[in-house]
């Protein structure tokens, strides 16, 4: 008895897909029945909704054969049960990447990472789930109000960048105006989004879904678009890969934001440390009252603004006990400032010690900082004073600055008038002017932002009160009068408007 095959008719040819091989193959049956072959007469049956495949074996009760219509039954449902659970499969494995990809954006949610590198996880995986080659990730530049390339899968180097908002002829720009998602192919008539900046790309079915994000306590905003083009397959995208896309666009856009805003975070805390090191770097170019020795005593605050800032002040040893004094304001504020009060610190010592009289170092001053004045379009008031304890005279030049003044260790404050305008405000000669310098004599300078502090009210704390302060504390230590004139100040107007800087110096001879 020969035993049962089971045979494939295809246009390949025939084969046998299970049992002996014989040395003989059977020509297509057109229905069940017996077919005469070498081993005799054989049963013939096809297997249900298998076409082309047959079931061989014994005929029994005259020529039929019922074991081998039941195989056939048998094996077809066997057939249809492993097709199906191929099907849920594949079904599973389709699940089980949507799943990952959830995941995967969930993690990046709780991490902070760099927008760029967010965003490029996010592409890699959204365009490997959804089987698209070539992907990228739009994000909406508020400045300049167009949406900024920051993620691209497949795209050649160069031929992803920016695209206008209101671009007729970007679907990504259509899909962010709209807040609507667009599945189509470029003979749609539009350009495929991720090869925008490509105008001859013809490539195959593309989606762009809108990337949402919504603030707690606040209403949903587009922050970008999600482009997936050229199906793997060639098959337009699908309802299903919208729905996929779109549900997790509102996590893209939490995750992008997320990162977006931590950089913003390391950007302030890098803005930061840059303007704390530069106002320690501003600081240490003021001199320390220390290096005065014995020749004199002297109190001094300079506080700026904002970390950095245009006021300024220097003094030297001059030798014989002669001291040179110099107080200074920069007409603006900030970096701009502090680059010109550097400026002007260091050009000030070098100026101090080559020359005696108090307009020469003002004259070469001028000369060392005009280029800077003119292409900063500033200006800068400055009193310079050389202080001669032993022939009891201060020799000084006064640039427009109008808060100088001696004041005895009894009488009223004698003000140290201009002698010549701000340095910047045009060429002028400079000239000194001589006054009488007797021992416990305070010289006295402070600049605008100190007299034009404002209370709430909008009261200006004014020259008056600080001389009242200083001549209320003339008799203490220099450092003394100016820690109480600049605490007065600070209870009238506690948020300054401008850098503050007072000087206070007496001589020891």
């Amino acid at each position: 008895m020969a035993p049962a095959r089971v045979w494939l008719f295809d246009d390949a040819g025939v084969a046998s897909v299970h049992g002996n091989n014989p040395d003989w193959t059977p020509v297509a049956p057109g229905s069940p029945g017996l077919v005469l072959t070498p081993d005799g007469p054989r049963w013939f049956e096809p297997v249900p909704d298998e076409p082309g495949l047959w079931i061989e074996g014994e005929p029994v009760h005259g020529g039929s054969s019922p074991t081998v219509r039941s195989s056939a039954e048998l094996l077809g449902q066997l057939l249809r049960l492993e097709r199906e659970m191929a099907r849920l499969s594949q079904e599973l494995a389709s699940r089980y990447e949507e799943i990952d990809l959830l995941y995967t954006i969930s993690e990046i949610l709780g991490r902070t990472v760099r927008l760029a590198e967010s965003a490029q996880i996010i592409v890699r995986a959204v365009s490997s789930v959804v089987g698209a080659r070539r992907a990228s990730i739009v994000i909406h530049d508020e400045a300049e109000h167009v949406l900024r390339t920051v993620a691209a899968q497949g795209i050649p180097p160069g031929r992803a960048g920016v695209i206008a908002v209101d671009d007729p002829d970007s679907v990504a720009a259509r899909v962010f105006r709209e807040r609507a998602a667009i599945i189509g192919e470029p003979a749609d008539g539009a350009v495929a989004p991720a090869a925008k900046a490509d105008r001859g790309y013809q490539g195959g079915a593309y989606m762009s879904v809108p990337i949402s994000y919504a603030a707690p306590g606040a209403a949903s905003r587009c922050i970008g678009v999600v482009n997936l083009t050229d199906r793997i397959g060639g098959d337009r995208f699908t309802v299903t890969d919208r729905k996929l896309v779109a549900a997790i666009a509102n996590q893209i856009g939490a995750a992008l934001e997320n990162a977006r805003l931590v950089e913003r975070e390391r950007e302030q805390e890098r803005l930061e440390r840059e303007m704390e090191l530069a106002s320690r770097l501003q600081q240490s170019l003021l001199p320390s009252p220390s290096v005065l020795g014995r020749d004199a005593d002297v109190g001094v605050r300079c506080l700026s603004l904002e970390s950095v800032g245009g006021d300024f002040y220097t003094f030297a040893r001059l030798g014989g006990g002669v001291v040179g004094v110099m107080v200074g304001d920069v007409s603006s504020h900030g970096f701009a400032a502090a680059l010109l009060m550097a400026s002007a610190v260091a050009a000030a010592g070098i100026h101090a010690a080559a020359a005696s009289a108090p307009d020469a170092v003002l004259a070469a001053l001028k000369l060392s900082l005009d280029a800077k004045l003119v292409s900063s379009d500033s200006y800068l008031t400055v009193f310079y004073g050389v202080v001669d304890p032993g022939r009891r005279r201060l020799i000084y030049a006064n640039a427009g600055h109008p808060h100088a003044f001696r004041l005895p260790r009894a009488g009223e404050p004698a003000r140290l008038e201009s002698t010549e305008p701000p340095l910047g405000l045009g060429p002028v000669p400079f000239g000194s002017t001589t006054v009488p310098w007797e021992p416990g004599d305070l010289l006295c300078i402070w600049t605008d932002g100190l007299a034009d502090a404002a209370n709430s009210r909008g009261e200006r704390f004014g020259e008056r009160r600080i001389l009242e302060a200083l001549a209320a504390l003339r008799d203490q230590d220099p450092e003394t009068i100016v820690a109480g004139v600049t605490a007065l100040a600070d209870d009238f107007a506690p948020a300054p408007s401008d850098d503050r800087t007072l000087l206070v110096l007496r001589t020891r001879g």
